[in-house]
């Protein structure tokens, strides 16, 4: 399978710094907390809650959530497909606050459907926006991020991969291309 590497270690760092600042710009003195999407998008929010922190000069709230039975395929999966089980931690309250989700990549647009969900569960934000590392396309709900790191037009059999440092020792994201059959 070939990999192209479409974002390395400086441009993430980069990104999330822009998307940093924008949020800061956007919330403009209203109340913020910065809550990930496990895995990745938890490891990006973190970052990320760092530099809006560091931009605003206070400690901004930071939370994770598990979205794994929110989701509207969890029972169609395979037995021996089924999620892995993290726990949430959203720690503060969330009401009248302006709360950013953060996922590595944006695709169908249903993760971000069962984080919505599940976010609902701690509470009533007064706004929720939606930051994404990468942004593919191919939207199956009506759902649009409000910060995109990089948009990434894909064909459906592309797979894009978000790798972080805490993880998999390296930061990038890199787009798969199906192997290609030879026949001789």
């Amino acid at each position: 399978m070939r990999e192209k590497v479409v974002l390395d270690s400086d441009d993430i760092r980069r990104t999330l710094g822009r998307i940093a600042h924008e949020i800061v710009e956007r919330t403009d003195g209203d109340p913020v907390a910065v809550v990930g999407i496990h895995r990745r998008g938890a490891l990006l929010a973190s970052r990320l809650r760092d530099l809006v922190a560091e931009h605003l000069g206070e400690p901004v709230p930071l939370g994770d959530l598990d979205i794994s039975f929110y989701r509207d395929d969890v029972g169609l999966r395979a037995a021996d497909h089924q999620p892995v089980v993290h726990a949430s931690h959203i720690e503060f309250s969330i009401d009248a606050m302006t709360v950013v989700l953060v996922d590595d990549v944006l695709y169908t647009g249903r993760t971000v459907r069962a984080a919505i969900g599940a976010l609902f569960d701690y509470g009533r934000p007064q706004r929720v926006q939606l930051a994404v590392l990468a942004d593919r396309g191919h939207r199956e709900l009506p759902i649009r991020p409000d910060y995109v790191g990089k948009n990434l037009p894909t064909g459906q059999s592309e797979r894009v991969n978000v790798r972080v440092a805490e993880l998999d020792d390296v930061d990038e994201v890199t787009i798969s291309e199906p192997a290609v059959e030879v026949r001789a």
